[in-house]
């Protein structure tokens, strides 16, 4: 097996010229509602930086996850979590403009009295000042880019010297500590960029949250890449009804995972009835936002754990896909649902600027995805278990 022979097809290309297109609609509609209603681009911008964020991180960890238990199913989606990686040097310049509006987003701990109703605690007055939320990304994003910077150079390396044995115990060496960064770093990265909006709520399990609904979206999407993949050569004589069945049968692992999370801080919580806490959940349970509260649960939880039950569809492409494509927009749903209400006044329905301005960035995350799709092989051509993923024995 070459490089040469294992290149991204056509419609890898023709993924990315979609892909500038939209962003580029997605652009000009932006810059128009920048300039009408700053407030109003910023708080979509949080969630479309939050959405694109997750696919990176999560495809991260589970590239991570796949060195650690070297998988069939981590084998063949691993040169696209590689590609999903090599993106987060994007997602680190588009956290520039998350900095410069942040009077637009954070402005409940920016502008909270210095004493009295709504004051901050002592705590949160040294932790959530401008230039600590600046050094603590600087941070996050410098381990997050040292990780993937480390894994893609082995891994280029291991397809030019495919015995190199120290390759693989390096990357058992680094993804064992670095799954533990992934989520330390995720999970303080969401009580800054995504907590903070409600200064005087916390939950200890909303990182948790984060990490796995940033796993299964990114997960959703190498599952629709491997399915176009395996549409026409090199992979179409690959890729097999098993392993789809494996990556949904993970899909449905997370998507329970993120329920019992979800469950278990709202019955925390409610339990507890303390009014500094149930904030949260009052506001978003009742009213218009419980109607979004409902739909998150039917179709981001109910709809895909009862139809990835069935193993028929796990093993049929096209349903497989439909499935990630209603998770992917569940996770928008779901971003929506969690930082919009933090706002005041802020309606439970989407406006255009909240459809222009994922457009724009997940356009421009999905046109640089498939750049980077195209740079590499798209099997692992050194890795010693590749013969045995590929290996045709269905069930």
């Amino acid at each position: 097996m070459t490089a040469q022979e294992y290149g991204a097809p056509e419609s890898v290309g023709h993924l990315q010229q979609r892909a500038l297109i939209a962003a580029g609609i997605g652009l000009v509609l932006s810059l128009l509602a920048l300039v009408r209603s700053p407030e109003q681009f910023f708080h979509s911008y949080l969630i479309a930086f939050l959405f694109i964020l997750g696919l990176s991180l999560g495809s991260l960890g589970l590239l991570m996850l796949q060195h650690l238990t070297s998988g069939h199913w981590g084998i063949m989606i691993r040169r696209p979590l590689e590609a999903a990686t090599r993106t987060l040097w994007l997602v680190a310049i588009l956290f520039v403009p998350l900095v410069l509006g942040m009077k637009y987003i954070y402005g409940a701990w920016l502008d909270a009295p210095p004493s009295g109703e709504g004051a901050l605690s002592s705590f949160q007055k040294t932790y959530l000042t401008p230039q600590n939320f600046v050094i603590r990304g600087v941070i996050y994003f410098a381990v997050w880019l040292l990780l993937m910077f480390a894994l893609n150079r082995w891994s280029r390396r291991q397809d030019v010297d495919r015995d190199d044995r120290d390759l693989r115990r390096k990357f058992k060496m680094l993804s064992g500590p670095g799954i533990i960064l992934y989520v330390f770093g995720i999970g303080f990265a969401s009580i800054d960029w995504a907590m903070s909006l409600s200064p005087h709520w916390f939950s200890t399990i909303y990182g948790f949250i984060f990490v796995v609904g940033e796993v299964i979206s990114s997960l959703c999407l190498v599952i629709a890449m491997l399915v176009l993949l395996a549409k026409t050569p090199p992979l179409s004589g690959i890729i097999q009804p098993r392993h789809l069945h494996d990556l949904g049968k993970l899909l449905l692992a997370f998507v329970m995972l993120w329920a019992y999370f979800s469950f278990s801080q709202l019955l925390i919580i409610w339990s507890g009835n303390q009014p500094e806490e149930i904030s949260f959940y009052r506001t978003r349970l009742y009213g218009d936002w419980g109607i979004v509260a409902v739909l998150v649960l039917i179709f981001h939880f109910f709809t895909p754990f009862f139809l990835l039950l069935s193993a028929n569809l796990k093993r049929k492409a096209g349903q497989l896909t439909s499935v990630a494509f209603l998770l992917v927009v569940m996770r928008l749903v779901d971003l929506f649902w969690t930082t919009r209400p933090s706002f005041p006044n802020a309606p439970a329905y989407p406006s255009w600027v909240d459809i222009a301005v994922p457009l724009a960035l997940i356009g421009l995350w999905l046109a640089v995805f498939a750049w980077n799709l195209k740079a590499m092989p798209l099997l692992p051509l050194g890795d010693p278990k590749l013969a045995e993923a590929i290996e045709v024995h269905e069930f």
